[in-house]
């Protein structure tokens, strides 16, 4: 961690914003956030009492560049950063919110982006905090399981892992000539928990059966995924939505939640690097069910990907993906 060339710190005065006062009732974000170097500085101790948030930003988007999509994610951490400064602080002030700092891809090494983003994963989560990681394209996945699984065997060697993933895509495209993409992550996964001899769970919400081959689906079938395919959003099949991830929560012991936000509707979701015409809606059907899956309390860890602001109209996909951070950080 300490050599990682690819990790960087980040400038505590990039946090700023509107301040209304300093009662914990009037704060903001910006007034709250510690930014933490992790390569010069460990987490503070958690108190019994206390909990602990850390954003780490990925500014990857090799992975989309190699899976043929558009480019522009990897500056995707510092639009959420920024669509994030004022939003209200509806937390205790027993919970800690640090900005970790980012992990850089350089010379198209996306491997040891991941490679150190698992590091640092698997060190925040052995402090006893939850990792927010700010992508980036989806090739964030696959770093941030590495940074799970080392966090498990260490700490956790019986328990089970669940997958959530928010996405028009089952991302498990086979590897190109070895070598992954954002469009293989959860392949990736799947056969490194066969190896491993641990159980593969999978939940993709939001499918678009218009955006995934034969193929895939066979693959997803092999391995075992659960879907919700986009259609089904809504309050129509509220029950059987709800009781698909009841379901699946109950089977695991820790949920590692991501969000690929290409599951939204482009007209929501403009700044992303696939569009989707046909994706979900963010509406308050959405919002439960995203809330019913944090109240579990299993999710330990989650992140948002493929944000791209060279696409978004209005910054309105950085504040959508905003606004799944203040649920994730409210639930922590």
């Amino acid at each position: 961690m300490e050599d990682a060339k690819n990790y960087k710190a980040i400038d505590p005065s990039f946090w700023e914003g509107r301040i209304d006062g300093t009662a914990w009732e009037d704060m903001r974000w910006h007034q709250v956030v510690q930014a933490i170097d992790l390569s010069q500085k460990e987490l503070p101790i958690l108190q019994p009492a206390e909990r602990g948030v850390v954003l780490i930003g990925f500014m990857c988007d090799e992975g989309v560049r190699r899976n043929k999509g558009r480019t522009g994610a990897k500056n995707g951490s510092y639009d959420l950063r920024k669509a994030s400064m004022n939003l209200p602080v509806h937390f205790d002030d027993q919970l800690k919110l640090i900005d970790g700092g980012n992990i850089e891809c350089n010379d198209k090494d996306m491997e040891g982006a991941q490679e150190t983003l698992g590091k640092v994963v698997a060190k925040v989560l052995k402090a006893g905090y939850k990792p927010i990681v700010l992508g980036g394209g989806h090739e964030v996945a696959y770093g941030h399981y590495l940074g799970i699984k080392e966090f498990m065997k260490e700490k956790h060697p019986d328990k089970k892992l669940g997958i959530v993933n928010f996405d028009a895509h089952f991302d498990m495209r086979e590897l190109e000539e070895g070598v992954g993409s954002s469009g293989t992550p959860f392949l990736q996964i799947a056969r490194d928990m066969e190896q491993e001899g641990n159980e593969f769970h999978y939940l993709v919400l939001g499918l678009q059966k218009n955006s995934n081959t034969k193929r895939l689906y066979q693959t997803a079938e092999k391995y075992g995924v659960s879907y919700v395919t986009g259609d089904k959003f809504n309050e129509g099949y509220r029950t059987k939505v709800f009781q698909e991830v009841s379901d699946f929560v109950d089977k695991v012991d820790f949920i590692y939640n991501t969000n690929c936000l290409d599951v939204f509707s482009s007209a929501y979701a403009p700044g992303v690097s696939a569009t989707a015409f046909t994706g979900i809606v963010p509406d308050a059907f959405f919002t439960k069910t995203f809330k019913k899956l944090y109240k579990s309390q299993k999710v330990i860890t989650s992140d948002i990907a493929e944000l791209n602001p060279e696409y978004d109209k209005d910054r309105q996909t950085a504040k959508l993906a905003a606004a799944l951070t203040f649920i994730m950080v409210g639930n922590a």
